[in-house]
């Protein structure tokens, strides 16, 4: 059985490099962009004629691209420049306001990772106490907003917080389980320069 493929069809531009960066062979604009679904990292180049500013929302799907000539590769969150280092965090946010519906329906129906594990508390700040809570307010009836989450369960820590570290942290590598951001293989790739 041949897996599912996992692709963003639209990227939020992070930080634009006109000029490209350090180490590449040849100089050419070059757009460091996270996925609006997956959250893929992504370095690609950018046409010629195009310049983009961070927040630019690009097709980077299978179709024909606007702005992007191609994609040149996944990046590691090392792998990116300060710049986007400095914005990912905001894009998630924005990312999140956009679209609440599929964080809300996690909160709804998230369930078990294990027998001793929950999803719910894979989320920053969610040990039993606050699991519970989420339980069983949700049998009662299902949120229906972030707002709604916050006011029925008490001393809970802002729930978009909690996604967006969730989600960063997934992009670090940090934890073997997943929610947000697919596990994707790692393929080798040319040599790529590390920002600082």
């Amino acid at each position: 059985m041949k897996r599912e493929i996992k692709k963003d069809e639209w990227g939020i531009v992070l930080d634009f490099l006109p000029h490209g960066h350090y180490g590449m062979e040849r100089s050419q604009p070059i757009a460091q962009v996270l996925g609006d679904v997956y959250f893929s990292l992504l370095d690609v180049i950018v046409r010629e004629d195009v310049t983009l500013k961070t927040g630019d929302r690009v097709y980077i799907g299978d179709g024909k691209r606007k702005e992007v000539k191609y994609i040149r590769g996944r990046l590691e969150i090392n792998d990116t420049s300060t710049v986007s280092k400095d914005e990912l965090e905001k894009v998630i946010e924005d990312i999140i306001e956009k679209k609440p519906d599929k964080f809300i329906e996690f909160f709804n129906k998230a369930g078990h990772v294990t027998t001793r594990l929950h999803q719910l508390e894979l989320l920053p700040g969610v040990g039993k106490k606050h699991l519970w809570a989420i339980i069983d307010a949700r049998k009662e009836k299902p949120f229906e907003s972030f707002d709604d989450i916050k006011k029925r369960v008490s001393l809970l820590p802002n729930p978009e917080k909690m996604i967006v570290k969730r989600i960063i942290e997934e992009l670090e590598n940090a934890d073997k389980y997943r929610i947000f951001v697919p596990k994707f293989e790692k393929r080798e790739q040319s040599q790529r320069p590390r920002f600082r």
